[in-house]
């Protein structure tokens, strides 16, 4: 089969196609002919160097993917050849083939075109575990969302809303914050030209912060905050070390977490996923979600979806696709 492999850590240029052996699946795993893989910022990351694998998973960039199944372990009792599926990888999904722990594969709904479900299972199951797990959001919560028109900023309005959250986002333009009010968001925050922090207290402050930022945005975060608000961070685009006040937050009474899905265990990925599919797969099938995709394009353009994400010009998800 082809994969995308990194030939050295750095920029776009370092990822080339290259033929390598095809997968066999162990006893409780299934092989997926991939249709679409997601692209995601950890896979930038990765190859620039800074996020290795898990140790024992594969070091092809992909951390979601759409297919057919191919083959089963013994052990698989819960899909068959010829099911659709999407997964949720520690790694693998750049190629024509991955072997993937069939408790990490979700059916496809049937309102979701096959090569749209790469965009399901990095998104939901990261706001799933943040918001839901996490964050325990409650009807009335007010939740900020950084990123508004992500991948993870689009699927988190959207859940949010469900779960009758009021959402405040930011985003870097009017037309990525016109999509982020069409997905629900109540409060539409320029971070060009606004202050979220002054913009959040204004209406009282954030029960929950989803952030994607990181140390830039730590102090002004806390700030934010109401008392009794949960952060979690769950990207360091704006660096990783940071300085905060703590007598700031004990007062607040607040909680930061800091979360990462590619490093829980296996059984742990497993239960969310299983949640994932037990509390939001409705909504998918009923089409109060649907995953926002920017562009599908060929694994031989990769460089280029990578390049698009690092430039922030797009809006919901990059997809790779293997037609």
């Amino acid at each position: 089969m082809q994969a995308v492999m990194c030939e050295s850590s750095g920029g776009p240029e370092v990822m080339v196609l290259k033929e390598i052996a095809d997968p066999v699946p162990k006893a409780d795993e299934v092989v997926i002919e991939v249709v679409t893989a997601g692209v995601n910022r950890a896979d930038i990351l990765q190859r620039q160097g800074y996020y290795p694998p898990p140790p024992g998973e594969s070091e092809i960039l992909g951390l979601e993917v759409a297919g057919v199944v191919v083959a089963i372990g013994d052990k698989v009792r819960s899909r068959a050849v010829g099911d659709k599926v999407c997964a949720l990888l520690a790694g693998g999904g750049y190629a024509q083939q991955v072997a993937v722990p069939a408790s990490l594969t979700l059916p496809v709904p049937a309102n979701v075109p096959l090569p749209s479900a790469a965009a399901l299972p990095e998104a939901l199951a990261t706001v799933y575990y943040n918001l839901v797990e996490l964050a325990a959001i409650v009807r009335g919560d007010r939740i900020l969302i950084h990123g508004g028109g992500s991948g993870i900023g689009t699927a988190a309005i959207q859940i949010a809303k469900a779960y009758g959250a009021k959402v405040a986002c930011t985003a870097g333009s009017k037309a990525k914050l016109q999509v982020a009010e069409s997905l629900g968001a109540d409060l539409l925050i320029n971070y060009h030209d606004q202050d979220f922090v002054t913009e959040l207290k204004a209406v009282g402050g954030a029960d929950v912060i989803l952030d994607i930022i990181g140390a830039k945005y730590l102090p002004r975060n806390i700030d934010a905050l109401k008392s009794h608000g949960r952060l979690l961070v769950i990207g360091l685009q704006g660096g990783r070390k940071g300085e905060i006040d703590l007598a700031r937050l004990l007062m607040k009474q607040g909680a930061v977490y800091a979360s990462s899905l590619r490093a829980l265990p296996l059984a742990r990925k497993a239960r969310l996923i299983a949640a994932v599919e037990r509390d939001l797969w409705p909504l998918v099938e009923q089409g109060k979600y649907q995953p926002l995709i920017d562009r599908v394009l060929p694994i031989t353009q990769v460089a280029d979806a990578h390049g698009l994400l690092e430039g922030g010009e797009i809006t919901g998800k990059v997809l790779l696709s293997f037609d």
